[in-house]
């Protein structure tokens, strides 16, 4: 029954997604060699980690010592680039294609890249999970919170054990986003790429339940997180592949003198228990794990990406923690209003999820004197809206038409905490912007300050 359903999944999904490439190649002829004459020598963010990784790229096989090797990769890397730059580069996407170059001519390693990447894990590849500092949701993201789930639901000693899978989310993101060759040996690893496209990500979630499950009862013992990679990284390095063609890879690292060598393990045996105690995981039961943890992943993103905000605009400003955090949802409250009700909206078309923390929530100046007349420190008057354009120029440094909630903050912590003299220069500032009615305002209050 088990084998029928491989095969049923091996013709829906590996199949499909490779026709897919080559039906891609064969309807683009000279798509890849007219994107590498756009791009090739051109300088870009992208180009320049591209360069920095491709030394890194699986670095102990033959095939990626030479320049041959190494030239065909920042190729294919450069070309997908430049055809996809909402993911552009990042890192991940070398080792794979690493390997993709090793059984495939190079154009086709770039369309198999494309299927991966666009077709087989959408989103997987994003900039910002990579960077911590730098949040959004992320489907690699949402199967790392999958993953604890099924941890849960399978492996319950562990769970009882440890006080929290978090930490399997963490060291295991490498393995979803190489599909293990970054932690096993090439020859090993080969061979999980293969079942990844026979069976899809299952067959990754698979694999990682049958590594925790193999290592249980030294799992179970380890008193620390540090304790826990030692034992998952000797185990990788055990991995042996007696099938393979290729020669043994160098080990990385040396098992410390203190432990014994991990006795080795085949993967085809790796692989073969991790369908046997788990092959009961279906698609359905995957996706739909998915679709609830989408939200915890969206409110776990959103609170770390307040969180990092905050601390980085209280050292400049003189509210206190709580006033801070309610201005923030004030703030983002307003960005959102804007963008739902206005497709116009500039805060909606200047939107990019790959931009900094503090600019993923920006005002134009509409939305900006809207909140600002709200939070004035006196009470508006005919004149609130002359003065709140003119503040928002002032906020608005690098004259992009929007001003995000530490240039919002700023001007705000000025007419409510600042000195005498910081009063007394902002309003000059305004003073001096070319709107006449406000001159007579500043007047005014500077009576008042």
């Amino acid at each position: 029954m088990y084998v029928i359903e491989c095969v049923c999944v091996c013709y829906s999904l590996c199949d499909r997604v490779c026709l897919c490439a080559v039906n891609d190649m064969a309807t683009h002829p000279g798509y890849y060699t007219a994107l590498l004459d756009e791009c090739m020598g051109s300088s870009s963010l992208a180009c320049d980690e591209i360069e920095r990784d491709l030394h890194r790229s699986l670095p102990e096989h033959p095939a990626f010592q030479t320049d041959t090797g190494i030239s065909a990769l920042r190729r294919v890397l450069t070309a997908y680039a430049h055809r996809n730059p909402k993911i552009g580069y990042c890192q991940a996407m070398n080792i794979l294609t690493s390997v993709l170059l090793l059984y495939a001519k190079e154009e086709e390693a770039f369309w198999l890249l494309v299927a991966v990447c666009e077709r087989m894990l959408p989103d997987y590849f994003n900039r910002r999970i990579i960077e911590p500092a730098k949040q959004c949701l992320n489907c690699a993201l949402v199967d790392q919170a999958v993953f604890e789930e099924l941890i849960r639901d399978h492996l319950t000693t562990l769970t009882d054990h440890m006080t929290d899978l978090s930490f399997f989310s963490s060291v295991s993101l490498s393995w979803f986003l190489t599909l293990f060759i970054s932690v096993l040996p090439i020859e090993s690893a080969v061979n999980v790429v293969d079942c990844f496209f026979f069976d899809g990500i299952r067959a990754v979630l698979q694999l990682a339940l049958a590594v925790l499950h193999y290592n249980l009862d030294s799992l179970l013992c380890c008193h620390d997180d540090a304790e826990a990679v030692t034992i998952l990284n000797r185990f990788f390095d055990s991995v042996t592949n007696k099938d393979s063609p290729l020669p043994a890879t160098v080990q990385q690292a040396s098992a410390p003198a203190n432990h014994k060598p991990a006795q080795s393990v085949d993967i085809s045996d790796l692989i073969r228990e991790a369908y046997e105690k788990f092959g009961e995981i279906r698609w359905e039961e995957v996706e739909t794990m998915r679709k609830r943890s989408k939200l915890y992943v969206i409110q776990t993103l959103e609170e770390t990406t307040k969180q990092n905000v905050l601390r980085v605009v209280a050292q400049d400003v003189k509210f206190s923690a709580s006033q801070l955090e309610e201005l923030y949802l004030l703030f983002k409250r307003q960005h959102f209003i804007s963008c739902y009700w206005s497709i116009s909206s500039p805060s909606l078309q200047n939107h990019d999820p790959s931009l900094p923390y503090l600019d993923q929530y920006q005002l134009g100046q509409a939305q900006f004197s809207t909140l600002f007349n709200l939070l004035l420190p006196w009470t508006p008057n005919t004149h609130s809206h002359s003065l709140a354009r003119s503040a928002f120029r002032l906020a608005d440094e690098n004259g992009d038409g929007l001003v995000n909630f530490k240039e919002f903050i700023c001007t705000l912590d000025i007419l409510y905490n600042g000195s005498f003299t910081e009063k007394l220069k902002f309003l000059f500032k305004v003073h001096l912007q070319p709107d006449q009615s406000l001159r007579c305002v500043c007047v005014n209050l500077l009576v008042c300050v």
